[in-house]
């Protein structure tokens, strides 16, 4: 049975998300791509230096056809700022998909909802594909899908805080809502987190620094891997009702009890 990850018209067989930021050298980066399956990357265009021609970026480091790239406007602390990166990342990439991300607070890293939906509308408006980081707020997430964005991003916790799934009831009501994407981004520390929020209905996660900043960051991409699949397999196979009492899990029916 095919169970493909569509956005904006485009099939994927990958639910992870995976970033570039914090690998503490390119050889783990390779390792984390190759583990994790994944085949939509995030680069954040901003922090790259790009006044050399001559210097090596990220954008080199990645063999671009055969993934999806997704550059963010990380670092934007106002709607214009990530007007402009974004517009930058097309120049750069050639690629019309945007990671919306408007961060004026450095201390907590949470997402400006206001900034966050005038950036969409103008974006959208210049033909980008908008994928908005939001907090877990269903309300901002169903205008956003409204205005055009391609997917909504929902956090678990706030950004590289590994704290997990904090936002779980939120997120909930986001999927029973949206009719586009829903994306899990943020604060994930272990597949088993990205294995929860697939189980509820999530049609993907993104993880950077769990996998990025993890001991060994191969065998952690290919861990995520496998908690995105068993969490996806586990939503579509339709988990069983919770009880508040116990029920035998063999049959009691025609077996003969024995004597007092």
């Amino acid at each position: 049975m095919s169970d493909e990850l569509v956005i904006a018209g485009k099939s994927f067989t990958s639910r992870l998300l995976t970033g570039t930021g914090k690998h503490r050298s390119t050889a783990d980066l390779a390792a984390a791509i190759k583990g994790s399956g994944t085949e939509i990357i995030t680069v954040a265009i901003g922090r790259l230096n790009l006044d050399d021609p001559n210097e090596k970026t990220l954008l080199d480091e990645i063999d671009w056809e055969k993934f999806q790239i997704l550059p963010n406007t990380a670092g934007s602390k106002t709607a214009d700022e990530a007007v402009w990166t974004a517009k930058l990342a097309r120049e750069v990439t050639g690629s019309d998909w945007i990671k919306l991300e408007v961060i004026p607070d450095p201390k907590y890293l949470l997402p400006d909802p206001v900034g966050t939906f005038e950036a969409a509308k103008t974006l959208i408006a210049e033909g980008f594909t908008v994928l908005p980081y939001i907090h877990a707020d269903p309300v901002l997430a169903k205008r956003l899908e409204d205005a055009g964005c391609a997917t909504v991003m929902p956090l678990g916790s706030p950004i590289g805080s590994g704290r997990g799934v904090l936002t779980s009831e939120e997120i909930q009501i986001i999927i029973e809502q949206s009719s586009v994407p829903v994306v899990v981004d943020a604060g994930l520390g272990v597949p088993s987190e990205a294995s929860y929020v697939m189980e509820l209905g999530a049609d993907c996660v993104l993880v950077n620094t769990a996998i990025a900043q993890a001991e060994n960051p191969g065998l952690m991409g290919g861990a995520f891997k496998l908690g995105v699949q068993a969490g996806r397999n586990a939503f579509l196979a339709g988990r069983i009702p919770t009880r508040e009492t116990a029920i035998a899990s063999s049959p009691t029916e025609g077996v003969p009890m024995a004597a007092s």
